[in-house]
């Protein structure tokens, strides 16, 4: 049986935390500001939204292989080593964008960029939500509900502020100048943390097997599978086809849109962060910690507005009216469900699973985040708005009835012990 760690490892761990959480910060806003500046710079040229969409087609498949192998090397090598390969995949993708000649930025090379991008994203990520399980005391499920919904509430905020920043320096200092700014912030970033992390961030295991990472555990799976459907719904209307409609059928400026989107994804945020709280207060269970069914029951509470969005554009209502007061509730659910996920995946694994776990779990994440990018822009391109939304309804609908299948308080992600009991997993 392994000894518990020892107070200077456990400060170690804390300090090498609080790095690996300022870098993953970082890696937030810059690659959010990355996305609108893409989005935009491509639209103005002309680009079609199925066009557009395409451009990130790679970003989202190569963060489906990331997530798959960076799980298997951060438990082989350490969390350092993938912190550290994150950041420089992402410096190199930034410059490809502003070095390369006028020419160049064509859709092949700016997917191949993007597929950059979507490696350095998702290893930094995997390192940041893994290394949460280093520094929360085995057993503690309240605190580890808190750290996972600030981390993942901060994360989205900052996401929000990169896309303010994307269109802001659109605007000032041009698609090339801004990826060179974003790529020497990124640069700063991993030479601070190169200069002053100790240790690997936790325990290599040179024992680790890439086939451990599909995991064997049903809570885990049923998880992931329900992850893919709830992004899924998401990004299905969210990615290119509410952008595209703000700018062409409303006639919002790109300001507007980043704008609005950026305040969107801050809010989001914010609700994810104070998830913890709120979740529990309104509780069954009166401040117990939320388990499958509390995934269910936000599931079936988000499905209402996609639907009802659909429906107000259909009848013609206020197109504005509807888009904001809509948005406004499917972020506040949405960002709650989320947070429940991202605990969950953390309380169904222990200590010696965790960064597996976490990154076939956000492999899971980025494929539901393709389909929802690639129909975003077909399904808009063909039908428009409401059939994005009718789509993200059938994606919640799906997340919500796989969630079902989760195991409750009573059982644990093998039917045995209590899910959230003193050792998770």
């Amino acid at each position: 049986m392994a000894s518990a760690p020892t107070a200077t490892a456990a400060g170690a761990d804390l300090r090498n935390y609080v790095l690996v959480t300022g870098a993953y910060w970082v890696e937030t806003l810059v690659d959010g500001a990355t996305r609108m500046l893409v989005l935009f710079y491509f639209y103005e040229l002309g680009y079609s939204p199925f066009t557009i969409a395409s451009l990130f087609v790679f970003y989202e498949i190569f963060g489906i292989v990331t997530n798959l192998v960076g799980g298997w090397l951060a438990a082989r090598f350490g969390l350092r080593t993938t912190l550290f390969m994150g950041l420089a995949t992402q410096v190199l993708a930034l410059s490809m964008l502003g070095f390369a000649p006028q020419a160049w930025l064509v859709v092949p090379y700016v997917m191949a960029s993007q597929a950059l991008s979507g490696i350095a994203k998702d290893l930094t990520k995997m390192s940041s939500k893994s290394a949460v399980k280093l520094v929360v005391p085995a057993g503690d499920e309240s605190a580890l509900y808190r750290w996972v919904a600030v981390l993942t509430g901060s994360k989205n905020a900052l996401k929000g502020v990169g896309f303010f920043l994307g269109g802001l320096m659109l605007t000032l200092v041009g698609f090339q100048t801004s990826m060179l700014i974003l790529a020497a912030t990124v640069l700063l970033a991993l030479a601070l943390a190169m200069k002053l992390m100790r240790g690997h961030l936790g325990s290599p295991d040179a024992g680790a097997r890439f086939k451990q990472m599909f995991s064997n555990e049903r809570a885990v799976n049923v998880l992931a599978a329900a992850r893919i459907f709830l992004f899924a719904s998401r990004d299905v209307w969210f990615v290119v086809g509410l952008p595209v409609y703000l700018e062409t059928v409303l006639g919002w400026s790109f300001w507007q849109t980043g704008g609005f989107l950026a305040i969107w994804v801050i809010g989001y945020g914010i609700v994810q962060a104070s998830a913890p709280g709120f979740v529990r207060r309104r509780g069954a269970d009166a401040g117990a910690e939320p388990d499958g069914g509390t995934a269910a029951h936000l599931a079936f509470l988000l499905a209402v507005f996609p639907a009802a969005i659909a429906v107000g554009l259909t009848v013609d209502l206020d197109p504005t009216a509807v888009l904001v007061l809509g948005l406004i509730a499917f972020g506040v659910v949405f960002a709650m469900n989320s947070a429940v996920h991202s605990y969950l995946i953390l309380a169904y694994s222990d200590n010696n699973r965790a960064t597996m776990n976490v990154g076939f779990y956000y492999m899971a994440n980025a494929g539901g985040r393709l389909v929802g990018t690639i129909l975003s822009g077909l399904l808009y391109q063909w039908q428009g708005l409401t059939a994005c939304l009718w789509a993200s309804l059938a994606f919640v609908l799906a997340a919500a009835a796989l969630s079902l299948l989760l195991p409750s308080r009573k059982a644990s992600p093998s039917g045995a012990a209590p899910a959230t009991g003193p050792a998770p997993g």
